[in-house]
């Protein structure tokens, strides 16, 4: 099933601001909660997407690879913030103190979170992959060493004294809404809700150590320079039973030898010798998917642009594949034998030498105007 458009989703426009859309979601939010509805899971998947939807939109570089290229700009690992896998964790320690406090929520019955121990996330960890322009086309999987925080073996903790395990403390206050229960994370644990009672040599404080493993990333076609991909649960592990934090994975496009990406279309220069340009040939130049022959017609001009349908980068949305232009240029030999020289002596008085315009052989300024149009 097609997700909802985040606009939609928090009934908003594409031109709101951070405040609008921080406002939009606390009314999606509180009107959707889970202890205001519960047992309700038309509420409870309306409440995820809502959590969703703003936690792309009130991130200004989210916020523009979405505009750019919807939902399919966070393909590629799945997760919270575009793929899917949402759950009650990850919303309640993100975002819990959209409400006004250091995340908790009340006033409809139990805390936010319904009681439940907050549980922590490990931290994120990015990386670039650099890819050629036959990659970006056809999509390709990676394989990816990444030096990450696991927990060590032998490691083993216990519940946080301070906070009974919860992760945090609370402080309720009578607000215009009602009774708004707030929480902050446990300054002992760390909002684990646990403390280290055992860790073996060699871990850290928290009980984890850095591993080296390899990670395979699937890196959808169409991709472009900057964009960022998500693999979830990939990043740094937490103390306890905490959340890993994700893999975050910046796209890098290599320069290519003889094609030039310009959104979904490639360019190619074509030179082709004068004889080649009056007398017409075949010739052979690259594309994202092996090299093709294309003909040259007789009596072609310099400047003529060729469209090869379809041989360029596929649409991230999904929509049809760009196209290559190849930009013929004719090669005016710089140095001549004596006998050329007599040779095209004659032809500067020959009247097929002589530049004889027709309306259908356009400028360079009307074939880029047709080119964008």
């Amino acid at each position: 099933m097609a997700k909802a458009d985040y606009y939609q989703t928090l009934g908003i426009s594409k031109n709101a601001t951070a405040a609008e859309i921080k406002k939009a979601y606390r009314k999606k939010a509180i009107e959707f909660h889970p202890d205001k509805n519960p047992d309700d899971s038309t509420a409870e998947a309306k409440f995820k997407e809502a959590a969703e939807a703003y936690e792309v939109l009130s991130d200004e570089n989210k916020k523009a690879r979405y505009d750019q290229f919807g939902h399919q700009a966070f393909e590629g690992g799945g997760g919270f913030g575009g793929g899917g896998g949402m759950n009650m964790d990850d919303i309640f320690s993100q975002f819990g103190d959209i409400f006004g406090g250091g995340g908790g929520f009340s006033g409809f019955g139990g805390g936010f979170g319904g009681g439940q121990q907050r549980r922590v996330k490990g931290s994120n960890l990015r990386i670039r992959v650099r890819l050629t322009l036959e990659e970006i086309a056809n999509g390709v999987e990676k394989k990816i060493k990444v030096k990450r925080k696991v927990q060590a073996e032998g490691t083993t903790y216990k519940t946080c004294g301070t906070c009974n395990g919860s992760g945090q403390v609370t402080r309720v206050t009578n607000t215009i809404l009602g009774r708004m229960q707030t929480a902050s994370p446990c300054t002992t644990c760390g909002g684990a809700g646990q403390i280290i009672d055992k860790k073996p040599a060699g871990a850290d404080a928290q009980g984890l150590i850095v591993k080296e493993e390899t990670i395979s990333v699937k890196i959808p076609a169409g991709v472009v320079d900057g964009m960022q991909l998500k693999v979830s649960g990939k990043g740094n592990d937490a103390p306890g039973n905490g959340i890993a934090g994700d893999l975050l994975v910046a796209i890098q496009e290599q320069e290519h030898e003889t094609l030039q990406r310009e959104g979904d279309n490639l360019h190619y220069d074509l030179y082709v010798s004068l004889p080649d340009a009056i007398l017409g040939a075949s010739k052979e130049i690259d594309t994202v998917t092996g090299k093709v022959r294309i003909k040259i017609e007789a009596g072609l001009q310099s400047g003529k642009i060729l469209r090869l349908r379809g041989k360029g980068i596929p649409s991230i949305n999904g929509y049809g594949k760009g196209d290559l232009l190849v930009h013929v240029n004719v090669w005016t030999p710089k140095t001549l034998s004596k006998e050329q020289k007599t040779f095209f002596e004659k032809m500067k008085e020959d009247e097929h030498f002589t530049p004889k315009p027709e309306h259908s052989d356009k400028s360079f300024f009307e074939k880029v105007k047709d080119m964008f149009s």
